[in-house]
């Protein structure tokens, strides 16, 4: 009889462990689903770089759950691994990497959902022979896989060159890089080490978009190889950490970086040979890098009182200002670390106002950072609204409940940008990616 108390208890602790795991279980997989409902009605879908998971490898182990920077970009769902917030997703790839059965492969975002987007080959060609884009433009924002997406361009053109007749022409390099951001930098420094005869030209200063990011900003959070270079170590970075490695490559004597040179046009000669329109002159070419921001310029409201000059689009000092009276506009990541960046300032008085209801795309980690700012009401966040007029000393905004005046001293709007799909097009690219997925299916031999 004691042997059976004995096992009767055991059975009820064992019990008691299973029902809990399987009601915790139940619970996360409903919020995954619950998830995946919302991120379905916030966008349709990844917008660049993201996991594609083949769900016959899958094990459901939760592994690439884990390992996403992100946060609730994945999750498992009837025992399978699903992307439940695919507009979070920026191409970290670590959920590739630490899957252990290979069940992941990172690929581009499907036509649906890249109309805008130019045309790119699986080696990053566009439509126009000879001309690749890499980086941000071609729909990858985070730096590590524009730093390998600007080396691999410039392989294959190397690649190309190496079986191709020469040109003649003292005049005439091999490839000219526009843009001196993560991926032109690296586009540069793997052509300097394939000989290969290259300038690069860039309109503001080296860094790109980079370089207008505000003070101490994380801009890298995995570690990342550069051509002539090897392996930076360090797995975070901030802005002014990059600003200052790259400052070091400027002082190499094998490459031609030109700041201030803005690119007006890119067009191919019918020699077969690119002709490469700068404020300052022409430069021809066998092949041509585009490694543009996908921003462009900012984008506008169309408010009355947008010219004044309190109102700008980007934040590069936030300890500039304090004891101010601030308004940002957007709900973005920008808009988001701008408002508690100049919150932190002493005696700001920061208001967010966003148009709608809640935020929506924002990373895990700007998403509890904000909840606790609004918890601790370091900054008003108004939803569901958006400015009317903009007057010196103060802003009128349009609000759900009415019309809300409030005391103003700055303005930054963070709407988004204007890409260069004028110029893009110009060039002769087409636009509308095809679905890369499935050349990475076919690659690896899967359906």
């Amino acid at each position: 009889m004691e042997t059976l108390y004995t096992w009767l208890i055991a059975l009820a602790v064992l019990g008691f462990f299973v029902v809990r795991y399987w009601f915790k279980h139940r619970r996360k997989e409903a919020e995954a689903r619950a998830a995946a409902e919302r991120g379905g009605l916030f966008s349709d879908g990844p917008k660049s770089q993201h996991p594609h998971i083949h769900v016959d490898n899958c094990i459901g182990c939760g592994t690439c759950v884990k390992a996403c920077p992100e946060g609730d970009v994945l999750a498992v769902i009837n025992g399978k691994a699903a992307i439940v917030n695919g507009h979070k997703c920026i191409g970290h790839g670590l959920c590739a990497d630490e899957c252990p059965v290979g069940a992941i492969t990172m690929v581009m975002a499907a036509a649906s959902a890249t109309a805008d987007m130019p045309r790119l080959t699986s080696e990053n060609e566009t439509s126009v022979d000879n001309l690749f884009i890499a980086g941000e433009l071609g729909g990858l924002a985070l730096i590590k896989n524009a730093v390998n997406q600007g080396r691999d361009c410039v392989d294959v053109i190397a690649d190309r060159f190496a079986n191709a007749p020469a040109v003649e022409g003292r005049d005439i390099f091999d490839l000219v890089i526009v843009g001196a951001g993560p991926a032109g930098i690296s586009a540069s420094l793997r052509a300097a080490e394939k000989n290969l005869k290259t300038i690069t030209l860039e309109r503001d200063e080296v860094g790109g978009t980079v370089s207008k990011y505000p003070r101490q900003k994380l801009v890298m959070t995995s570690p990342v190889e550069f051509p002539l270079h090897g392996k930076f170590k360090k797995t975070s970075l901030s802005k002014e950490d990059l600003l200052a490695f790259w400052q070091g490559i400027m002082q190499r004597t094998d490459l031609c970086i030109k700041t201030g040179e803005l690119v007006e046009r890119v067009q191919k000669d019918e020699d077969g040979l690119f002709s490469i329109k700068s404020a300052s002159g022409l430069y021809r070419a066998r092949a041509v890098i585009l490694a543009l921001g996908r921003a462009g310029t900012p984008r506008k409201l169309g408010v009355p009182g947008e010219e004044l000059d309190h109102v700008y689009y980007r934040l590069i000092e936030a300890d500039h200002y304090t004891h101010k009276n601030i308004l940002i506009v957007g709900g973005g990541d920008s808009a988001v670390e701008a408002a508690m960046g100049l919150a932190h300032q002493p005696g700001n008085k920061v208001t967010l106002s966003y148009r709608r209801g809640e935020f929506m795309r924002l990373k895990d980690r700007n998403q509890k950072r904000i909840d606790e700012h609004i918890k601790h009401r370091k900054l008003d966040v108004v939803f569901n609204s958006a400015p009317k007029q903009f007057q010196p000393g103060k802003v009128i905004l349009e609000c759900q409940d009415g019309v809300r005046e409030i005391p103003n001293d700055f303005v930054w709007i963070f709407a988004g940008g204007i890409p260069p799909s004028d110029f893009l097009k110009a060039a002769g690219i087409a636009f509308g990616s095809k679905d890369m997925r499935e050349e990475a299916a076919a690659l690896i031999g899967v359906g």
